[in-house]
């Protein structure tokens, strides 16, 4: 017959043993109030002898609290997300929080449908901060904690962080201009802030020069939109010398099909990109792109979040600095 397995110790052992109540023996374990020196030594001797710990779900009812966060990310197929999730999971752990991950697969009837199911489960919640007017709107009804990421906050009561999306763009710019490129196209999506601010920074870096640029709208930030724009752009009859897309996953699709159509990159068109994702550190030709801060982004939000719900009323809009990363696909080659 197998032992009888050992029963967990409880609250009323830890209070049995410290010769408290439990309601003592809650109050101190959950920081609510203090006691003399005495008590406060025999409930923690107690709890260390017992290995005795309050559980999630008591300590929700005890403090209103659930030790859970939120993360709403806009497509977990893209690593510059997947990067933010790990730097909030980060976070979490130094704060001794529970993450939860959320998809809202770039669409808006799902992120408003998400975010509403999440907020009844968290205690605060980590969101983009291109989200749709009627979708922040139901957020902000909610009453949740709220830290906003990739941009400004869309409301000056919030916290955001980011990097500066048209610092990133002027950046990028530059270095091209440094290239001697002149003629720039760029694929990404004219209503969208992000977008439009990157687009900004990089036509403004050629202030003074006589550059040409263009347009092209993507109607998804993914590689298949990079691979189906490719012909449009690089087979118009007037081929750009360098192509910047919104991030790095259409920069790719657009290497593959550039290969397909036999376009050689960087020697016939220089591409770049933005988020400095691995994939794109690690193909042929490697893909000149700006570092976005994707991780230290999600950390710091997670930080933010915390200091919100421990009872922080200053709010901030933490502003990150972007890096260039300059590789082979705006760097023309040497022959050996």
């Amino acid at each position: 017959m197998p032992p009888a397995r050992k029963r967990s110790a409880t609250i009323r052992d830890v209070a049995r043993a410290a010769e408290v109540s439990t309601a003592t023996v809650s109050k101190f374990v959950n920081g609510s109030q203090r006691f003399s020196a005495d008590v406060e030594a025999r409930v923690t001797r107690a709890v260390q002898e017992l290995g005795w710990s309050l559980n999630p779900m008591a300590r929700g009812i005890t403090t209103g609290q659930s030790g859970n966060i939120g993360i709403v990310i806009l497509d977990i197929r893209n690593p510059h997300f997947t990067s933010m999730v790990k730097g909030a999971a980060r976070g979490a752990a130094a704060a001794g929080l529970n993450l939860i991950v959320a998809d809202a697969a770039e669409s808006k009837a799902p992120e408003l449908a998400v975010l509403r199911a999440l907020a009844r489960r968290v205690d605060g919640l980590i969101v983009s901060a291109r989200l749709p007017q009627p979708v922040l709107q139901a957020l902000f009804d909610t009453g949740t904690p709220v830290v906003f990421y990739g941009g400004p906050p869309p409301d000056p009561a919030y916290h955001s962080v980011c990097c500066d999306n048209y610092l990133a763009g002027r950046m990028l710019g530059r270095h091209l201009r440094d290239r001697g490129l002149r003629k720039i196209s760029y694929i990404g999506f004219p209503t969208a802030r992000w977008s439009a601010e990157r687009w900004r920074g990089v036509q403004d870096a050629f202030e003074g020069e006589q550059a040409r640029f263009q347009h092209y709208e993507a109607t998804a930030p993914v590689a298949e939109e990079g691979e189906r724009l490719a012909s449009v752009v690089l087979l118009s009859g007037d081929m750009p010398d360098a192509i910047v897309t919104f991030n790095d996953l259409l920069a790719l699709g657009l290497l593959a099909e550039a290969r397909a159509l036999g376009v050689h990159v960087p020697e016939q068109v220089a591409v770049a990109g933005f988020d400095n994702i691995t994939y794109g550190r690690l193909g042929s030709p490697s893909l000149t792109s700006v570092d976005m801060m994707s991780e230290a982004v999600g950390e710091m939000a997670m930080q933010r979040l915390a200091e919100v719900i421990a009872g922080a009323q200053t709010r901030h809009e933490d502003v990150l600095t972007c890096r260039l990363m300059v590789r082979e696909s705006t760097t023309r080659q040497t022959p050996g």
